[in-house]
């Protein structure tokens, strides 16, 4: 099938691009990378009045780190940004869930922001973004706000992003010393979107105990699902942890679905597995980084 008609904008910038939004109203969509929205259009799924392109916006493309985290401009590419040894080395979950993201064909055209926008709860960026509490920059014509995750995604497909308004960058804060990360998820293919996935984040005290640990599902709900386990872990170290005691909190916390690809159960049962093996993964990491951190203090 061929997209329904729309007017086509291609602003040559910010300001101008805000203009078209706003004229368009609830019947504008931006076309960033497009992996969502051209296969949406096809499918006549989606039928917006304005089409606005803003892939000569260079000006958006950016990834910055410092030590408070990573911004994310609208058109960076999943690609860009998982190569990027900067974000890489401040936010590690980043490249670790990017590499997850559909195939490289896909990653080198869609963007990061495209895919919080999009806010599909099989997705990996939006349950990166709410597993680190990290926020949406949202501009319009005379201003622009931060939404924090927790109030972005709105429900399957929808975001907080309002009409008129373009998401121009997102933010992914940094976690503090000898903290860990890993995103684990399962699929029919590679590339192809989870059945369940998990993206954890551990971080431990001087002594190596877990001092924090949350987890973020993705296919078990409207939106992904952030479950802290700090408590269930106890201040205790990873090697002690009844990680089952751990699998069996988050599915008490979660409401999946049954489709074509898998039962309720099935999803509930995976996200169990799923979680033990992240949040296993994290520690690691946070152990590897804590010691790191100790040689260098040492050297």
């Amino acid at each position: 099938m061929k997209p329904p008609p729309f007017d086509y904008h291609r602003p040559a910038g910010l300001g101008e691009a805000l203009q078209a939004l706003a004229e368009a109203g609830s019947h504008g969509k931006v076309l960033a990378g497009g992996q969502s929205l051209i296969p949406l259009l096809n499918m006549r799924l989606a039928a917006p009045g304005h089409l606005v392109d803003i892939n000569g916006l260079t000006e958006l493309a950016t990834i910055s780190a410092d030590a408070s985290g990573v911004r994310v401009g609208a058109l960076a590419r999943h690609a860009a940004v998982e190569r990027d040894g900067s974000a890489r080395a401040v936010q590690p979950l980043l490249a670790q869930a990017l590499a997850l993201v559909a195939h490289p064909v896909i990653r080198n055209r869609g963007t990061v922001v495209g895919s919080l926008v999009h806010a599909d709860p099989s997705a990996e960026m939006p349950a990166v973004l709410a597993l680190l509490g990290g926020s949406v920059r949202l501009a319009r014509l005379g201003g622009e706000r931060d939404v924090h995750a927790r109030d972005f995604f709105v429900g399957p497909l929808e975001s907080a992003c309002l009409p008129g308004e373009m998401a121009v960058s997102a933010f992914f804060p940094a976690l503090p010393e000898r903290s860990g990360t890993a995103f684990c998820e399962v699929a029919r293919r590679h590339g192809d979107y989870a059945v369940a996935g998990v993206a954890a984040a551990v971080t431990l005290d001087e002594d190596f105990r877990i001092i924090a640990a949350r987890v973020a599902c993705v296919s078990v709900g409207p939106v992904p699902v952030v479950v802290d386990v700090t408590g269930v872990c106890g201040q205790r170290p990873p090697a002690s942890v009844d990680w089952d005691e751990v699998a069996r909190a988050v599915q008490d916390r979660i409401e999946p679905e049954g489709d074509i690809h898998a039962t309720a159960g099935y999803r509930r049962h995976l996200t169990g597995v799923l979680v033990t093996r992240a949040l296993r993964g994290a520690a690691q990491d946070a152990a590897r980084s804590g010691a790191n951190d100790a040689g260098e203090g040492r050297a």
